[in-house]
């Protein structure tokens, strides 16, 4: 057994060997630039961004030409509220998001609103859940953008999209969701579910880091954008640039296995991680953070009473874990989605994410159980 035994997927995946297979030839022989239209070096190149923007449409059952090639889910989240602030702020400046968002999605609002934009934020219950009836008493006339994260990063919590679609198609207004969590783990159609815009990132699905998309609905509605990048009139205009296609063709070729292997995945991780859950559990004075319910099946939220979590991290050196999201663990504060949620400060800062992925064994989650009850124990006892 490998140490540490890796339990933050939720954080970034490591490349599944078939992927990096297929993007090394994109570094050398196949080097060509693909918006060169004049010889076959670009046309190889070219094709294969065409065919990984067919493999990302599939996995999310939208159209490949109303997929946005980018850096991540940042970027696309980026260029989704400030694009569509900018285009449709004549018509009205009012944002409704969600208190537990991702701090990609509130900090950008945040930068919204010193241009103008009235943003409101959704208050969550304690399993995580936003009220939709308090969602629809929200809209107004005003309401131009509704974000909804599809699956939160911390606790896996999944929200009706499919619900909060309706209601926010009542008042003619467009849905977004950073679904970066979501997306290759579970099921995702942007049809069904009614979503105008997504964000999706190809190293949370075993794809490399440095590729991204946004999916831009381009019919019930037809989403327009003002780009963020401009200059040479790549991606449609929305994200001008030379293309990163290794990069592009891993994230394709990591959506094809993704959409293939999901079901089996899912399957044997949620058994892995109701038997972690339940072993930690029996340490005593352990909560879980988050519906149970409504929740991806890779991950646990957990808070353990009387123990601070960087005290408990520091003695689990042969476990990598984290107390949060990757992009806000350097902030000594307790966790803006577990304060959301009304979780005590003494809880919050005592709560640790295990996530698991494809690669975890049992023989791990064994490890990791019994090593995190020990230390439990001995830290509660020093106290």
């Amino acid at each position: 057994m490998k140490k540490p035994v890796y339990l933050d997927y939720n954080s970034t995946t490591p490349v599944d060997e078939r992927v990096l297979e297929f993007m090394l030839p994109f570094f050398s022989d196949k080097f060509g630039n693909a918006a060169s239209k004049t010889h076959a070096y670009g046309w190889v190149t070219e094709e294969a961004v065409q065919t990984a923007r067919e493999q990302v449409a599939a996995l999310i059952h939208s159209e490949p030409g109303e997929i946005i090639f980018t850096s991540g889910a940042t970027e696309s989240i980026n260029l989704a509220l400030k694009g569509v602030y900018e285009k449709y702020h004549s018509k009205g400046n009012h944002i409704i998001t969600v208190a537990t968002e991702h701090k990609a999605v509130l900090d950008t609002c945040v930068h919204l609103e010193k241009y103008g934009a009235q943003i409101t934020y959704l208050p969550v219950d304690k399993g995580g859940l936003i009220d939709t009836g308090r969602l629809r008493s929200c809209m107004t006339d005003q309401t131009i953008l509704v974000c909804v994260m599809m699956a939160n990063n911390e606790t896996g919590v999944i929200q009706p999209m499919r619900e909060i679609s309706q209601i926010v198609h009542e008042r003619n207004s467009l849905l977004m969701s950073d679904a970066t969590q979501a997306c290759g783990k579970i099921p995702v159609d942007v049809r069904h579910e009614g979503i105008d815009l997504l964000c999706v990132s190809a190293h949370k699905f075993y794809g490399p880091k440095g590729a991204g998309a946004l999916y831009v609905s381009r019919k019930n509605p037809r989403v327009s954008l003002v780009p963020l990048i401009d200059g040479g009139g790549h991606e449609k205009g929305l994200r001008s640039g030379t293309l990163n296609v290794p990069a592009i063709a891993g994230f394709g070729k990591g959506c094809e296995i993704a959409d293939t292997e999901m079901a089996e995945n899912a399957k044997r991780i949620k058994v892995m991680r109701d038997h972690l859950e339940t072993e930690i559990l029996q340490a005593g004075n352990v909560f879980v953070n988050g519906s149970r319910e409504n929740r991806l099946f890779n991950v646990t939220n957990l808070a353990f009473s009387g123990v601070h979590a960087n005290a408990l991290i520091g003695e689990l050196k042969d476990i990598a874990v984290a107390t949060g999201s990757a992009c806000s663990s350097a902030i000594p504060q307790p966790s803006h989605v577990l304060k959301a949620m009304n979780i005590p400060d003494d809880l919050a800062y005592s709560a640790i994410r295990f996530s698991l992925g494809k690669y975890t064994t049992e023989e791990e989650i064994r490890f990791v159980a019994g090593r995190v009850k020990e230390v439990v124990c001995r830290l509660r006892i020093s106290e």
